[in-house]
């Protein structure tokens, strides 16, 4: 179904030329799953997106030989990739939010996927839009189907673009960090959605740089570094018996993560933040069930539950972006919630937010310098900032649409040291990074908390990071905390039954029979 040989994708900036796919070589055989892994900026992305025409603004793609579908694509016009994507090949990107369209509902955007490809009558694709909502395991298809995307939570948003993908029934889906988005549960789901299509003879082109996800379901792995190819095999023999360094270096991250160091607050713990009896309703359907937390000098308080649990609302709150329709919010002793700004205002630098989709949070005229200076003292320079975070000058003078989903989080991240704040309410921060740069950001963050006494709110589905980070763990259910304590103390005993079954949900590095 794929023959590439060669393949070289380059970028010419307006400063410099970025080699971003050096030479790459691989198939896809009708029924396989292919896998490939790597860490952000590896080229993995741009390699996908470049099978189906769509490698990004500037791209020069060159092979010297790219099939797909049994067609020469070097040749292709622009509305002979327009037949390719959609019938032939699905793509699910990795930022949900950006890739729908916010003017339309979902149900909308999956439905002229039906009706570009001629399936059905008006009426029988509404039908058809909830079905594969339901597959992708959406609760209340048919009120979904009619939301708009920043109505939905970051999972919904991924899965209601699974089913968009899906819907024109095309023979090969090519997924982009399909579950980076997604909390264990739904992960699984997800997974095990795919799992199904993989053992109906679908075929699969999936990119992760997650070893434990992709384990599951690969019957070949690709490994990417600087955009490079450096090993390729059959899932088991590669699982078993890497020979590149770096492949046993993902393969050591996936099986047991190296945790981040720790502090204890001090003899003194002074109260940060406070959060009493917190509800917030829209319309008839509340999200915040009183929920109450305190976060002191220092410390670092997980949050963790499925999408729509409400775990962003609360951070929405705690953070002065949304009001609460009751209960309060207090920051470094001064009211926070049912204040005008402008009360609020001195406080802000003191108090900075990471959100889960950085592209949506930027201004895409902005360079990666601007983004970051205007958070910094006059006179201070970006660059030390961005190495702390990993990333080089290189990324200075680009704009966000030029960087990968990991390295646009790691900007996030600086952008919100910059003023060097007293607490970090972050939204899904390491999300998309892979799993190397994402034990770098974890230390980085440790480094803040025990240097500076910053505190953190590190809101996450991935209860692994939160186990090596966190000081406290909150879990949220339907709105609620149904459980709250010492990190290691909930999940080595877990005293409540959603939490045993979030715990249950991780997944595991698998190697295949």
């Amino acid at each position: 179904m794929i023959n590439v040989e060669d393949l070289r994708v380059t970028f010419h900036l307006p400063r410099r030329t970025v080699e971003a796919v050096r030479g790459v070589s691989f198939t896809v055989e009708p029924g396989e799953c292919v896998a490939i892994v790597g860490e952000s900026g590896s080229g993995k992305s741009v390699t996908a997106r470049s099978l189906v025409g769509l490698a990004g603004p500037g791209a020069r793609v060159d092979a010297t030989r790219l099939e797909v579908d049994g067609q020469d694509a070097r040749r292709f016009a622009p509305r002979d990739w327009r037949r390719l994507r959609g019938g032939f090949a699905g793509l699910v990107l990795q930022d949900a939010l950006v890739s729908l369209d916010p003017l339309r509902t979902v149900g909308a955007e999956i439905g002229e996927v039906l009706r570009v490809h001629g399936q059905g009558s008006r009426l029988s694709r509404t039908k058809q839009v909830h079905r594969l909502l339901t597959e992708v395991h959406v609760p209340e298809p048919e009120r979904r189907a009619k939301q708009y995307p920043h109505q939905l939570s970051g999972g919904l948003r991924q899965r209601a673009l699974i089913a968009s993908a899906l819907a024109g029934g095309p023979k090969l889906l090519i997924a982009d960090e399909p579950t980076t988005a997604l909390d264990a549960t739904v992960q699984a789901q997800i997974l095990t959605l795919l799992a199904e299509r993989r053992a109906a003879g679908e075929t699969l082109l999936l990119i992760s740089h997650d070893l434990a996800v992709v384990s599951r379901l690969a019957d070949r792995i690709l490994v990417m570094k600087d955009g490079r190819l450096v090993e390729s095999g059959p899932s088991r023999v590669l699982l078993t018996g890497a020979d590149h360094p770096y492949t046993r270096e993902l393969i050591a991250a996936a099986t047991g993560r190296r945790r981040a160091r720790t502090a204890q607050p001090g003899p003194e713990p002074v109260v940060i933040a406070e959060a009493a009896a917190l509800r917030k309703v829209y319309g008839d359907r509340t999200v915040v069930r009183d929920v109450g937390l305190s976060i002191r000098h220092g410390e670092i308080v997980g949050l963790v539950g499925e999408s729509g649990s409400g775990k962003t609302t609360v951070a929405q709150l705690l953070f002065g972006l949304v009001e609460p329709t009751s209960g309060s919010v207090t920051f470094e002793g001064a009211r926070f919630s049912g204040v005008p700004e402008r009360a609020r205002r001195p406080l802000r630098r003191k108090l900075q937010f990471i959100a889960q989709d950085p592209l949506s949070a930027f201004d895409p005229r902005w360079t990666v310098r601007r983004i970051v200076a205007e958070a910094l003292p006059r006179g201070a320079t970006v660059t030390p900032l961005l190495e702390r975070v990993g990333l080089g000058e290189d990324v200075l003078d680009r704009y966000p649409r030029q960087l990968s989903g990991g390295q646009r989080q790691r900007v996030a991240i600086a952008r919100a040291l910059a003023p060097r704040p007293s607490l970090i309410i972050c939204d899904e921060p390491v999300s998309a990074l892979d799993v190397s740069v994402q034990a770098q950001v974890l230390d980085l963050l440790a480094e803040i908390r025990e240097r500076d006494g910053t505190a953190l709110l590190f809101i996450s589905h991935d209860l692994g990071v939160i186990r090596d980070l966190a000081d406290r763990v909150l879990v949220m259910h339907d709105g609620r905390v149904v459980e709250e304590g010492d990190v290691a103390a909930v999940f080595d005993r877990p005293g409540h039954e959603y939490t045993r079954k979030l715990l249950d949900a991780v997944p595991k590095l698998e190697v295949p029979a």
